[in-house]
């Protein structure tokens, strides 16, 4: 029995447009919660959000039903958390603060096994290979692995172009706050100067074959990045939609 088959990476290839959605609660019946509303992708998120791998892999096994598939933000990029991760069951990983086409390249070796990578060959005993029940995963996972890169500040827009030469990236998703604060502009990503860049870095993306994506965190910003041509765009953060409805219920009869 081969891998499975990464739908939101075939997608992607297709050029078909996935809407997601991020989530920071790190708790597996939120993740359950939200694989039941729709969404094509869902972010469990562990550069800001308190997860481990546990919680992680909890996550995985929460959304093991649902059709939305699941992006695991690793911390950091480097080889042992992208490896836990993996042997957790994640198909796609998003990398944070990704500044060069070397550093992107040691990340898709992360993501594969020898003699094509580094990957460690111990998947046998964990959830990945359904602890050993899925027969031929070593020999297919590669493949069916989706590398996302994150460029979110000045030196990552300066490399874009050679990271989007490097085999084995699978999209790039542009961070609009940490670029709009490494521009300046303290986390506004909705000034004119950051958007500028954000759509001439969605369409070199697009230009270059890869899928380009974002996180929107309203409306205006959201409608933005589809008119730009983002193909994976998350639409909101499970943190903020609670937030958000409960401030306007508390206000709704406060003030009834």
């Amino acid at each position: 029995m081969p891998a499975p088959k990464n739908l939101f990476k075939q997608a992607l290839a297709e050029g078909k447009r996935q809407i997601g959605c991020w989530m920071s609660f790190a708790e597996p019946s939120v993740a359950e919660i939200m694989g039941t509303c729709g969404f094509d992708w869902l972010v469990v998120d562990g550069e800001h959000a308190p997860n481990d791998i546990r919680s992680i892999r909890d996550q995985l096994t929460a959304l093991a039903a649902s059709p939305s598939h699941p992006v695991v933000r690793v911390p950091v990029g480097e080889d042992w958390i992208i490896k836990q991760v993996l042997d957790a069951g994640a198909q796609t990983v998003l990398v944070p603060i990704v500044e060069s086409a070397d550093q992107a390249r040691q990340l898709v070796r992360a993501c594969r096994y020898p003699p094509d990578g580094v990957r460690g060959v111990g998947a046998t005993a964990a959830r990945a290979t359904m602890f050993g029940s899925i027969s031929e995963y070593i020999q297919t996972a590669d493949q069916e692995i989706c590398l996302l890169v994150q460029v979110e500040n000045r030196a990552g827009i300066a490399a874009l172009d050679e990271i989007m030469t490097v085999d084995g990236v699978d999209g790039v998703f542009i961070g609009p706050a940490d670029l709009s604060t490494d521009m300046g502009f303290q986390g506004n990503s909705a000034a004119p100067e950051v958007r500028a860049v954000i759509a001439d870095a969605i369409e070199r993306i697009q230009a270059a074959g890869k899928a380009s994506g974002i996180l929107g965190t309203t409306d205006e910003a959201t409608q933005a990045y589809l008119d730009m041509g983002a193909q994976f765009v998350a639409v909101g953060l499970d943190v903020m939609l609670l937030a958000n409805s409960a401030r306007r219920l508390s206000a709704q009869w406060k003030s009834a």
